[in-house]
């Protein structure tokens, strides 16, 4: 019985070989889209799965909580220091291992020379007891005995070593503590992709030393310069820690006194444990060690995988049945020969799996050849396995079968019930028994509104990055170099000498160092009292020099910006190791400062205007808690300017003027890029050496900034192309089934005096009418799934009709060029072939 199943299965197919290539062609692109997306997604979920013991490890994270007085809601993959040490204070019995962790790319001297290390993490302790990685020499017990071990990469280890043997080699870091040597003590194997923690070396410090010139930093909560790793003892502890964290923070941080208010940090700060399984696709993407990912992109590339595997399906249910006259006296024969409807069920449905079998191979092949591709344009390394840990043939098998099921059900009942004696009637032609094809047009709207709501999302996103990158940001992003690196020991205070040359290159129209600049790394926020006023606001804290705002293009609103000529306008003072730093620090706290604040600034102060602003005196928490607050004027106002993504609340900011303590260079110039950025390097290395030369210019960086949303737009695209695709060949089909179906039709049309024009219109219309429906289903679908997607930017683009309306005309514009073929080659048929059809 099967035998005899799968033969006339097979000479089913052979005998229709146009719509059993467009079925299987069609299913075999949704399986291999599908495939591909599901694999997407779980690479996504399984980030960090590959740790042992991954249910016992977590990670410390903060999150701030907005006010009223204008703090942002934040949340925070890092966390203070004191922070850690009161968990591990409180809760020994359930932590049992916690390692702060700081994250920066030093200046290693090795063998007198000077280079970087992309991605050093310092650590407080070993690490490895917590991430148990795999080492290629040495351990994980034993890679960090003690504060002047380092353990490298497989990578790091071959750049610089080579084949000799790093174990017991010397690195010197470069760090705020002098030059520091590390002993090698280890080499691990290197960070695997899918993990939301990653390193090139790994060194081990001692934290009080390295904090030494900066102690408040280990007691204070409002600084968090890094992340906190745990062990618990058990899984369980992180939600019985978690539950406590509000008694937790009311015993452990302090209440503090500034201008007569008392104020505790824990009122906008919340802690919890997450573990490290949930940190990839967590709610919190500040400072990650790695970039993240949005949980509901992930779920929703998988929702757009069913839905692509759904528009295959329909193709197969839509072909299935409108052929289904084809094997009309096929069924009724056998029904007459005693076939049972069981039977004949089970027979078209094994023809559907069989089919869907096909389609897989054909899949998988179409993704082991785009695999490669699409890791490269994911920076991932998703594996298909099809066996062992990860294998994917069970799974491959089970949706093969729910496949054939699930596109066959339909068509093997509605194939099934066929009556013999309706059928076998004299003169009876098979195509009387076709239906009215109702579910057909229903199936081509659901295809039509799937395809038309992917384009019209393509759309908005595509247009929302555009808009991002170049929506004005308050500077001017064109012609915008910054210059990193100033922020290493190396530099020695020749940072101010290498500015002033930079300044004198021909092409260079300004430059400035500042603490703030396009995508920065670091948050500053300080607190201000207004005279009056019963609450404090939070605001940016940045100091820049004199010429920062015409470096960055910014325009002043009002006021004046920094002079040197205003004593007043300088904040400086002196490092932390000089000894005349605290004289310094009193005298600027008696005689105050000048300062100028962003417009949005003076919002949050109260002003309504920038004008009103000017000359307007406050407190601001900028000096060390016993120095008091430090008095300041508003000087000027400058308009407002977004660093960060517009994914990003517009952060408001008090700009101070000091000379030193800066991480980068702003360098506007004119002229070529390339030229202008190969002077600058030349001025770095003649008075810099030792420090590598870093810089990158505003453009790419913004660029950079939108990447994820570039490619999630392409992402968007090519699912939507594929889905039009999908649409279009199923389309194709019923479109040649249909013309050849009404023949006769056409052709007594044509004799009764019918022109080409009317017949082509006729059968165009009755497969576009169905786009007309599938554009009312998608349209609302699509701006509810955009308005709460484009929400996440503090500021995006309106959301116009002209998506949905480009959309609509463009499968309208689809679905014509793929039936209009057929309509035209059957409304030039001659009549009398038509009326002779049977």
């Amino acid at each position: 019985m099967w035998r005899n199943y799968l033969t006339v299965g097979l000479r089913a197919l052979t005998k229709n070989r146009v719509y059993a290539a467009i079925n299987i062609v069609g299913l075999a692109l949704g399986l291999a889209a599908c495939v591909m997306i599901l694999l997407y997604v779980r690479y996504e979920m399984t980030y960090d799965d590959w740790v042992p013991d991954a249910d016992q490890v977590f990670q410390l994270q903060t999150n701030y909580k907005a006010t009223a007085q204008g703090g942002e809601e934040m949340h925070l993959q890092v966390a203070a220091i004191a922070a850690g040490r009161a968990l591990q204070k409180d809760y020994p019995d359930e932590v049992e291992k916690l390692v702060w962790v700081r994250g920066f790319a030093p200046i290693v001297i090795q063998d007198g020379q000077a280079g970087q290390i992309k991605e050093l993490r310092m650590v407080d302790g070993n690490l490895f007891d917590i991430l148990k990685m795999p080492f290629v020499r040495g351990s994980a017990a034993s890679a960090l005995p003690d504060s002047h071990s380092i353990a490298l990469s497989e990578t790091e280890a071959k750049k610089r070593f080579g084949n000799r043997d790093p174990i017991g080699q010397t690195l010197t870091i470069v760090d705020n503590m002098g030059d520091v040597d590390y002993k090698v003590t280890g080499v691990f194997k290197d960070w695997p992709k899918h993990s939301s923690f990653t390193a090139d070396a790994v060194a081990r410090f001692d934290l009080n030393t390295q904090f030494s010139d900066r102690p408040r930093d280990l007691t204070s909560w409002n600084n968090q310069q890094g992340w906190y790793y745990a062990r618990l003892r058990s899984p369980k502890d992180a939600a019985l820690i978690n539950s406590r964290m509000d008694a937790w923070k009311k015993r452990n941080i302090p209440d503090e006194e500034v201008a007569g208010q008392k104020t505790n940090a824990g009122d906008v700060q919340d802690y919890r444990l997450v573990n490290i399984r949930d940190v990839h696709l967590g709610e919190a993407q500040r400072a990650p060690v790695t970039p993240g990912n949005d949980r509901f992109t992930v779920i929703t590339f998988g929702v757009i995988a069913l839905l692509i595997l759904g528009i295959a399906c329909v193709n197969f249910t839509n072909l299935t049945t409108a052929r289904a006259s084809q094997r009309a006296r096929e069924v009724a024969l056998r029904k007459v020969l005693g076939a049972s409807r069981g039977q004949l069920l089970v027979q078209f449905l094994g023809e559907s799996v069989l089919i869907a079998f096909v389609a897989m191979v054909l899949a998988l092949a179409m993704v082991e050849l785009l695999l490669p591709s699409f890791n490269a344009f994911l920076g991932s390394d998703i594996a298909l396995h099809y066996v062992g840990r990860g294998g994917v043939i069970l799974p491959l098998i089970g949706l093969v079968v729910l496949v054939g099921i699930v596109a066959g059900l339909y068509p093997a009942f509605y194939l099934a019930r066929f009556e013999p004696a309706k059928i076998l009637k004299a003169n009876k032609s098979s195509a009387d028994a076709q239906g009215s094809g109702r579910l057909r047009n229903i199936l081509v709207v659901g295809q039509f509104a799937i395809s038309i709501g992917l384009i019209i999302c393509t759309a908005v996103i595509y247009s929302q990055t555009i808009y991002a990158r170049t929506v004005d940001a308050g500077y001017r992003r064109d012609g915008l170099l910054q210059v990193g690196n100033l922020g290493y020991r190396g530099v020695d205070g020749r940072d101010q000498a290498v500015t002033e040359q930079i300044r004198r290159i021909p092409g260079v129209q300004a430059a400035a160092r500042t603490q703030i600049a396009v995508d920065p790394d670091s948050n500053s926020i300080t607190r201000v009292y207004f005279p009056g006023a019963t609450q404090s606001v939070d605001l940016g804290d940045y100091s820049v020099e004199p010429g920062f705002f015409e470096a960055m293009g910014m325009k002043m609103l009002a006021g004046r910006a920094f002079s040197e000529a205003q004593g007043r306008d300088d904040v400086t003072t002196p490092p932390r190791s000089d000894p005349g730093r605290e004289a310094a620090l009193q005298a600027l706290a008696q005689r105050g400062a000048n300062v100028v604040v962003t417009m949005e600034a003076a919002r949050r102060l109260g002003f309504k205007t920038a004008q009103d602003a000017i000359g307007k005196q406050f407190q601001g928490d900028m000096l060390p808690s016993e120095y008091g607050l430090l008095p300041v004027t508003i000087v000027g106002v400058v308009e407002d300017a977004r660093f960060r993504s517009v994914r990003e609340p517009l952060q408001p900011i008090i700009y101070t003027m000091r000379r030193n303590g800066f991480e980068t260079i702003a360098v506007r110039f004119s002229g070529d890029p390339a030229a202008i950025r190969q002077q600058i390097e030349t001025v770095w290395k003649r008075n810099i050496p030792q420090v590598p030369f870093q810089a990158r210019f505003a453009q790419d960086i913004v660029r950079e900034q939108y990447d994820r949303e570039a490619a999630r737009a392409q992402i968007f695209a090519t699912f939507a192309a594929l889905a039009v695709v999908i649409g279009c060949l199923g389309l194709f089909g019923l479109a040649a089934f249909t013309a050849e179906r009404r023949t006769k039709e056409i052709g007594i049309r044509k004799v009764l005096g019918a022109r080409t024009r009317d017949i082509v219109r006729l059968l165009v219309w009755q497969f576009t009418r169905p786009v007309i429906v599938a554009n009312l289903i998608a349209w609302p679908v699509a701006w509810w799934v955009m308005r709460d997607w484009l929400n996440k930017f503090d500021t995006r683009i309106e959301l116009t009709p002209t998506p949905f309306v480009v959309a609509g005309l463009i499968a309208f514009a689809i679905a014509i060029a793929t039936v209009a073929a057929h309509a035209m080659r059957v409304a030039r048929t001659n009549p009398i072939h038509a009326l002779r059809y049977e």
